[in-house]
């Protein structure tokens, strides 16, 4: 019997995963909101948590796309009732991916300056931010760990687990944040930026140990590396190679904000770290109904069951947009005190408050573009995805960004960009879905 897509069954899968999803990014929100109220340089610290929390993201992003192709074909057999000839190739793709991030901290470590440098971090600006990378870098490994296991349960059409374990990662890194940042009279001395950095890895050993013996106890998937190599491997790291290639192509527009953000001045720099983490925070809460899509459309695929798929993705389109207007009226709403959270520094805070409605109004073209993006993953389709964000970065973020530069608009250059390249990224992958999937509903 094919599966019947209902709205109970999207939310099922997708509010879990909306909760789940902003682990990520409030990390760095904390780390922002603690760091930009510290007693000394708070604006410089602002800055270099921003400049290296970018290069960490690009690096997650790129590198923990492992999770988008495990739920894909684990959601993709399951709905071929196949489950049992996937079981071992989870854990092959976890060790690769897990050696690839050692790689990169040894890689990276000794070369900090250098890298961060290359964002336009300069002087203490530079001082903190290598000091801040030097930190969390480690907990590279244990991230990629906890979003591969959250991608063996999405593929299981299971968010629940990895929301539990989001919410209790957030909280402790909350709670770390004021502990180690500001410290504690008497018993921990205050750290600053390294006190931020510190709170986010222990928050990240802590999600990846707890993802383990969850994966171990509540499903059949071994962790245990069996040999010979699973013969979907190959697609597998087709799969990654696509969307690390995608993901290039991202972290290329985010590398040319954040380094003309920095290019401005402190101010400039520090109003665009938090406008960018509150932008991640829209991106990662609309994420809930895009691995619910991923989840969703990799299993009504494996079933060819392609009527419920287009229902699908017209339910989808429905709730991202009106996330996206719930969004844009909140923050409008609340426009001044949300500045206040992250900052009292009156410079940063004029450069917030004069672009923050353009973040707002993009919110809807947002959550489109991210819905079809985890439909597409969970349809494996990743070469269209990695195609459609190498024409919207090279084709309209970089030559919209360098001309806006050049008109001395600063940070309406960076976020018109920004709003531009989304736009060219949501609405083509609308149009090849439906070319694609309608007339097959036809010919039926």
């Amino acid at each position: 019997m094919k599966t019947q897509i209902t709205t109970s069954q999207i939310n099922k899968l997708a509010i879990p995963a909306l909760i789940a999803g902003i682990a990520e990014p409030l990390l760095s929100i904390t780390d922002t909101a603690v760091v930009g109220h510290i007693d000394i340089n708070a604006t410089e610290a602002l800055s270099a948590v921003g400049i290296a929390g970018a290069f960490i993201s690009m690096l997650v992003w790129v590198f923990g796309q492992t999770r988008n192709a495990i739920s894909a074909l684990i959601s993709q057999y399951l709905g071929a009732n196949k489950l049992e000839q996937i079981k071992t190739l989870p854990a092959q793709a976890i060790a690769i991916i897990l050696t690839i991030s050692f790689i990169l901290i040894l890689i990276t470590y000794p070369f900090a300056e250098y890298i961060l440098n290359f964002y336009n971090a300069e002087g203490i600006i530079l001082e903190y931010s290598s000091s801040y990378y030097r930190i969390r870098i480690f907990g590279l490994p244990f991230t990629l760990l906890t979003f591969a296991i959250f991608g063996i349960f999405g593929g299981l059409q299971n968010t629940f687990i990895p929301m539990i374990i989001a919410i209790v990662g957030a909280l402790l890194n909350v709670a770390l944040d004021f502990a180690l940042v500001y410290g504690i009279e008497g018993h921990i001395p205050a750290m600053n930026v390294d006190g931020a950095a510190y709170a986010s890895l222990i928050s990240q050993i802590f999600m990846a140990v707890v993802a383990v013996i969850f994966v171990l106890k509540k499903t059949s998937i071994p962790l245990k590396i069996q040999f010979p190599l699973h013969h979907e491997l190959p697609k597998l790291a087709v799969m990654i190679v696509n969307l690390v290639i995608r993901t290039i192509a991202l972290n290329v527009a985010l590398y040319f904000a954040t380094s003309f953000s920095a290019a401005y001045g402190a101010e400039y720099s520090a109003a665009y770290t938090i406008l960018l983490n509150i932008w991640l925070f829209g991106a990662f809460l609309i994420d809930g109904y895009s691995s619910a899509g991923n989840s969703l459309s990799g299993k009504l695929y494996g079933e060819e069951n392609y009527e419920e798929l287009v229902k699908l993705s017209v339910k989808l389109t429905k709730y991202a947009i009106i996330i996206g207007f719930m969004m844009l009226l909140i923050g409008g709403t609340l426009y001044y005190p949300i500045g206040r959270i992250f900052t009292e520094e009156p410079a940063v805070l004029n450069e917030f408050y004069t672009v923050f409605w353009i973040i707002l109004i993009m919110q809807p073209i947002c959550a489109i573009a991210f819905i079809f993006d985890g439909i597409f993953k969970g349809l494996g389709k990743m070469a269209t995805l990695r195609n459609i964000l190498l024409v919207s970065t090279f084709a309209v973020f970089v030559p919209t960004i360098f001309i806006l530069d050049e008109l001395d608009l600063k940070l309406y250059a960076v976020w018109i960009a920004f709003t531009l390249w989304m736009t060219a990224r949501s609405f083509p992958l609308i149009f090849i879905f439906r070319r694609e999937f309608i007339p097959k509903i036809k010919k039926k």
